[in-house]
């Protein structure tokens, strides 16, 4: 299995747009300190990618990868679909720009797809121009495709829906899954495993709690990439664009008495920190902040990097 790590940031990116906060002046300072939206691409086997959530950046992903570039023959393009891990836009604009395909295969949980399909109408904006194969990820482990060694499955962590899905009661697919309250699989992490080598990785973005059932699904991780959101609780008041802590937010933090460093550190697993907000003082590799990862064995995902399992 090979993995290939498109994007790392959080919502809006680094730099973001409206945004002069030290994280993203210093990227405008310091290209090579941009990040695109959290995103990861999958090899699903030779001719075959998927790629895990579809972000506003994910022309520019592709293009930055040559190995998601299309063949010579007329729109011939390696990339065969996209798995989602909740229905935030951040996660799922991506997908109207892929318009130009004859169709886009989709796995995302009931309660997503609906909320995409009945809220957001994602099928009716699109059905002129491309199809949406929806497929349904959940706890069982399926291939990605059809004669793939790679199996995807679903590991729930929260039941935060986006905003414009707020109050929302899915009445579409999977709806009997969605009148499960606190239960409602809107955010999940992706448990990847290749059958062949034996190699399982775990993708979890969006992390607001941590639930037996992803405790357990870290236990069996050879590699690892979580929500590294926030450095502390307190970043959002501190930073001045929220009232609300980290994980009034919905993002576990990754430092302090509750935060995900001190539960990763004894864990044998390669873990690695995705998606940073561009007020985390990680988004400077000269930050101290790193360094107090590394004495924990732990360490920020970087753009375009490799895992092979």
């Amino acid at each position: 299995m090979l993995l290939k790590v498109l994007g790392t940031a959080a919502g809006g990116g680094v730099p973001q747009w409206n945004c002069a906060c030290p994280g993203c002046s210093g990227a405008r300072a310091h290209p090579d300190r941009r990040r695109r939206h959290a995103s990861l691409a999958v090899r699903a086997d030779d001719d075959h990618w998927y790629l895990i959530n579809a972000t506003p950046d994910i022309a520019d992903q592709i293009e930055h990868t040559p190995a998601l570039h299309p063949s010579p023959a007329t729109r011939r393009t390696p990339m065969a679909g996209i798995v989602l891990t909740d229905a935030e836009l951040d996660h799922t604009l991506g997908i109207a720009r892929l318009r130009e395909s004859d169709r886009i295969e989709v796995f995302a949980t009931g309660p997503v797809r609906a909320a995409l399909c009945e809220r957001a109408h994602l099928d009716g904006l699109l059905a002129p121009y491309t199809s949406l194969e929806w497929r349904e990820l959940g706890s069982v482990p399926v291939p990605l495709s059809g004669g793939s060694d790679v199996e995807i499955s679903a590991v729930p962590v929260s039941a935060k829906r986006p905003r414009y899905a707020g109050g929302y009661a899915a009445a579409g697919p999977g709806s009997e899954v969605s009148r499960r309250g606190a239960a409602e699989p809107w955010v999940v992490a992706l448990r990847l495993h290749d059958r062949r080598t034996g190699g399982t990785a775990l993708y979890a973005p969006a992390l607001a709690a941590w639930p037996d059932a992803f405790h357990e699904a870290l236990a069996e991780a050879d590699v690892v990439l979580l929500d590294g959101t926030f450095w502390d609780d307190e970043e959002p008041r501190r930073s001045g664009f929220s009232a609300r802590t980290a994980t009034g937010m919905g993002h576990l933090p990754i430092n302090g008495p509750d935060g995900t460093a001190t539960r990763l550190a004894p864990l044998a697993a390669r873990c690695l920190y995705t998606h940073l907000n561009n007020t985390n003082p990680l988004v400077d590799p000269a930050a101290p902040q790193h360094k107090e990862l590394a004495g924990l064995g732990l360490a920020v995902a970087a753009e375009g990097m490799e895992i092979v399992l």
